[in-house]
């Protein structure tokens, strides 16, 4: 912690800083976390901003109040038509912004099944996608994904302009830090630091070298009104601190 800030509130503001400047889009935000701050942005900096309920109910401001009825082939239509930015999570990621969600080793017979790939495809080629990542590791941050479900840019540009033309991978926020991939190759860099966390401890928790600038700014505090949105209104229970604790 720094001050009376959790890592857990870094952690909301990092993600609903992901949809400033969206407009009126669907936000889509898959983990306690990323919906905390999609909540947080549509309450302050984006106002615009439609949420549903995971299900089929657009929601605003208090989630108990269903504001619109969204059929599944509706979503699809939202999904396919790029009014939307997913956060999705990830069960591995490389440099590239190549994610798996859908198993661990060998696909004809791996160790592990997870998800599945679901809509990822879609998501990454259609929408801007961002990733939320709880735990930092070299499990997920990896050389080489065991099968791509969500599709990065080295992927998306040796498919061509059909894969590039919607094709935007925005950023990853993770326990540790917020990346992004602003760099010549498209590939994932430090955007900023959690407070108390190093530079060092990101790359060693990393499976891959990662681009880290020798200046790094601190991931921004939230304000004293987000704190009290967070606190009050949106998380009283705490749930943010059972995804990232202190």
């Amino acid at each position: 912690m720094t001050g009376q800030v959790s890592r857990a509130e870094y952690c909301v503001v990092a993600c609903a800083e992901a949809w400033r400047g969206d407009g009126e889009i669907l936000a889509a935000p898959m983990g306690v976390v990323p919906r905390i701050g999609a909540r947080l942005a549509g309450l302050t900096f984006e106002p615009g901003l439609l949420l549903t309920d995971g299900e089929a109910m657009l929601v605003g401001d208090d989630p108990e109040v269903v504001e619109g009825w969204l059929p599944y082939r509706r979503h699809l239509a939202l999904v396919a038509g790029g009014k939307r930015h997913v956060m999705m999570g990830a069960s591995q990621l490389d440099r590239h912004g190549n994610q798996n969600i859908s198993c661990v080793g060998d696909w004809k017979r791996p160790r592990r099944q997870l998800l599945g790939v679901r809509g990822a495809p879609v998501n990454t080629l259609n929408n801007p996608t961002s990733y939320w990542v709880p735990r930092h590791s070299r499990r997920v941050f990896v050389e080489r994904v065991d099968m791509v479900c969500g599709v990065g840019h080295d992927r998306a540009a040796a498919a061509g302009p059909s894969a590039t033309r919607f094709h935007e991978l925005r950023r990853v926020v993770t326990d540790l830090a917020v990346l992004d991939f602003a760099t010549p190759d498209r590939t994932l860099r430090v955007r900023s630091l959690h407070p108390g966390v190093t530079a060092g401890q990101v790359r060693e928790a990393t499976g891959f070298p990662l681009t880290v600038a020798d200046a790094l700014p601190r991931t921004r505090e939230p304000s004293a009104a987000e704190l009290r949105l967070i606190r009050e209104v949106i998380d009283p229970e705490g749930l943010r601190e059972r995804e990232v604790p202190s």
